[in-house]
């Protein structure tokens, strides 16, 4: 019997509190692929041992290229990369105990799911009666061990997907990387298998590190996100803290709605604007964040709309769509455009056109530097 662990005998236990020592760190990351094109910037991070981290930005932000130099696929031009400890940053990739499941997935299309997933301890030079074991436990864990004899091609997408994370995890690594791995598949596959890496990560207590351009993945999945841009990181938190306390102007439009505006002056009693008056110490320059939950829609002579006092935003709305829990809306108030939810058991629906009120929360005014 193998030594190492394996996915179905680590799932004992897993109850224990997350360990806090870090599973990666990065100092001073640059990578470069010409002049004009600087994939890497100076990046710092720690990522911490037994978290489901995620990378988090818009395409060409970095976080595939900072992936790679973790799976050791490429090597960066400066600074350091430890894991678990250890300096790896020129240690061959497959010395490091880090797998990567990619976008593509890239199975093999001769081999059985059996032979696919066993492929990396063929390479390790396992005997077939541990492969065959150990394939056969992570299938069961993965809940794939009825496909065990069928070809590729004869797999749905979650099916191939699920191939690829049993390939992956077969070896027993310390790091899962995970490449935009759900892209590909439809919204209701993609959520299911979601909840499936979910559950995985937090069995086995490993370390997975997740890369996506979705922000809603991000926040469902995550304890830890860390946001890219241009090569840099912009911000590092729990999904939580990034969305309601953004660092700057760039994490707020990218982790959801948000309806975002320049400061270029205020009075004794706060921010006036051509869409209405807000409460508040803003400073010139920065910037205020308003979330559209934060704004409750309301008939504009409705007494609970708050008059024509602070954070009461009087505006028409221009569009609205229908989002099953909850109505979104599209609204003027007067040069500016704003956007507002409302949870569809109160007031009812405001038609295209009709004057509405925006009561705003006090605790939902963000400012923001930059």
């Amino acid at each position: 019997m193998s030594q190492s662990r394996s996915p179905a005998a680590t799932e004992a236990g897993r109850d224990n509190a997350p360990r806090a020592d870090t599973a990666i760190s990065l100092r001073g990351l640059h990578q470069a692929f010409g002049p004009d094109a600087v994939a890497l910037d100076g990046v710092d991070l720690d990522i911490p041992a037994g978290s489901f981290f995620t990378l988090l930005g818009p395409s060409g932000c970095g976080k595939t290229s900072l992936l790679r130099v973790i799976a050791g696929l490429d090597s960066p031009d400066a600074g350091t990369l430890s894991i678990g400890g250890r300096d790896v940053t020129r240690t061959a990739a497959h010395k490091r105990n880090v797998n990567t499941v990619f976008q593509s997935y890239a199975l093999f299309g001769h081999l059985d799911v059996a032979a696919n997933i066993g492929f990396g301890l063929r390479m390790q030079g396992h005997d077939r009666a541990t492969i065959k074991k150990r394939v056969a436990e992570t299938a069961a864990f993965i809940q794939i061990d009825n496909l065990l004899g069928r070809r590729i091609d004869q797999l749905s997408g979650g099916q191939r997907q699920r191939v690829a994370l049993a390939r992956a995890l077969v070896n027993e690594p310390d790091v899962l990387l995970l490449d935009e791995p759900l892209s590909a598949l439809d919204a209701g596959l993609r959520a299911t298998l979601q909840l499936e890496l979910l559950r995985i990560q937090r069995r086995l207590g490993m370390t997975f590190v997740f890369v996506t351009h979705d922000q809603d993945e991000a926040m469902v999945m995550s304890d830890t996100v860390a946001v890219l841009n241009q090569g840099r990181i912009e911000q590092v938190g729990a999904p939580a803290a990034l969305y309601e306390r953004p660092a700057n102007p760039f994490v707020a439009r990218f982790m959801g709605h948000s309806n975002l505006f320049a400061i270029r002056a205020q009075d004794a009693e706060g921010l006036t604007a051509d869409f209405g008056r807000l409460a508040g110490d803003f400073r010139p320059g920065s910037h205020v964040l308003l979330r559209p939950e934060v704004m409750h829609i309301r008939p504009a002579d409705a007494p609970a709309a708050g008059g024509q006092g602070p954070n009461v935003i009087r505006a028409q709305v221009r569009e609205r769509l229908y989002r099953g829990s909850r109505m979104e809306y599209t609204v003027a108030a007067g040069e500016t455009t704003l956007v507002a939810v409302d949870d569809n058991r109160g007031q009812g629906m405001y038609d295209i056109g009709a004057e509405v009120a925006l009561a705003v929360e006090q605790s939902g005014v963000v400012t923001l530097d930059g």
